[in-house]
């Protein structure tokens, strides 16, 4: 890392569109190591309402015990003050609807209690569309398109990540609002399931909605000897299909679970003890040498200096997109 690349990092707005550790103190201070002005902390996949109360309750407790690291956003205006003060700003976030169980007043009741992104659903079907994994996407459901309209009204962001092609589509043409794929990669560079295709990347954009590139090994054109070029140039094909104001960071580090290990065994079967959905809850996955932790996000701003990239550009890819879609989505509509 160069000086100006570094100065470039520290003086930017760093946002990480997801990611789903095994929280503590000793990952906070990775956050804060890496620049990392605020995370989408989505660790919620399967969970019921009760379920999905503790885990705010947890985050509570999180934010009392770690507030010189870390602070909770519930507006842009925090993620201002974040950078500010120095900490990393927590948005909660969830990678499925569950805890709504059916209630579409919830919707309302979590948005008040700062939970700013739903992804609609986690890998298989639920009561809104069907996840990318289910055997057969039927789409967005009458009761989806609810609590799709929910999401629009009360200020919380859609995130169609781990959503089936179909329901990703559906979503997009009925959303009143921008929508985000948080965490994904391009299905042109490598035909996997959980990538995605580039018609869903352009609508997405064209609505004004925000694609981050994940670092996710089994997805990128590597596999696991994949390096911080190869994510490059993922996120390269994925910004010549999309634009500059579209494009942004969503690493999915996972750190803290050990694979295999019980949450990510869990994370892997469908509502947490059916079938087994993949393999990765078991299987060896590395993220890209070079930006292997969150302590080296600094080496993706200077990644992208070697490339030539404009600062302005760097800027929006850092925090500056993420920024500009949460000022459209976070604020309930009057």
């Amino acid at each position: 890392m160069t000086e100006d690349s570094f100065q470039l990092h520290q003086r930017s707005i760093v946002i990480d569109g997801l990611q789903t550790c095994a929280w503590s103190r000793e990952i906070f201070e990775q956050m804060r190591a890496g620049g990392l002005t605020v995370v989408n902390a989505a660790s919620l996949l399967w969970e019921n309402f009760s379920e999905g109360m503790a885990y705010i309750r947890t985050w509570e407790r999180h934010f009392a015990e770690n507030a010189d690291l870390i602070m909770q956003i519930r507006s842009v205006a925090d993620i201002e003050t974040a950078k500010r003060t120095n900490r990393t700003g927590i948005s909660i976030g969830w990678q499925n609807t569950s805890p709504l169980e059916g209630r579409l007043d919830y919707v309302r009741l979590f948005k008040l209690l700062g939970v700013n992104t739903m992804q609609l659903t986690y890998n298989t079907q639920n009561y809104s569309g069907a996840g990318y994994l289910e055997e057969r996407d039927s789409g967005l459901t009458g009761f989806g398109r609810e609590v799709l309209h929910e999401m629009n009204r009360h200020g919380v962001l859609c995130d169609l990540s781990h959503v089936g092609d179909l329901t990703s589509a559906d979503v997009i043409e009925h959303s009143r609002r921008p929508v985000c794929i948080s965490h994904v990669l391009p299905r042109a560079l490598r035909d996997v399931k959980r990538n995605k295709p580039d018609y869903l990347f352009r609508a997405c954009a064209e609505k004004g909605g925000i694609v981050g590139v994940s670092l996710f090994s089994p997805g990128l054109r590597a596999g696991n000897d994949a390096t911080i070029d190869d994510y490059l140039d993922a996120m390269t094909h994925v910004l010549n299909i999309v634009g500059e104001e579209h494009i942004a960071m969503g690493t999915d580090f996972s750190t803290g679970h050990p694979r295999p290990g019980p949450w990510l065994l869990w994370a892997n079967r469908d509502k947490g003890y059916g079938r087994q959905l993949t393999e990765f809850g078991r299987t060896t996955i590395r993220k890209p040498a070079g930006f292997a932790s969150i302590p080296e996000t600094p080496n993706l701003t200077a990644a992208m200096m070697r490339r030539g990239w404009p600062t302005g550009l760097i800027e929006k890819i850092l925090g500056q997109n993420w920024l500009r879609l949460y000022h459209d989505t976070w604020t309930p509509e009057v």
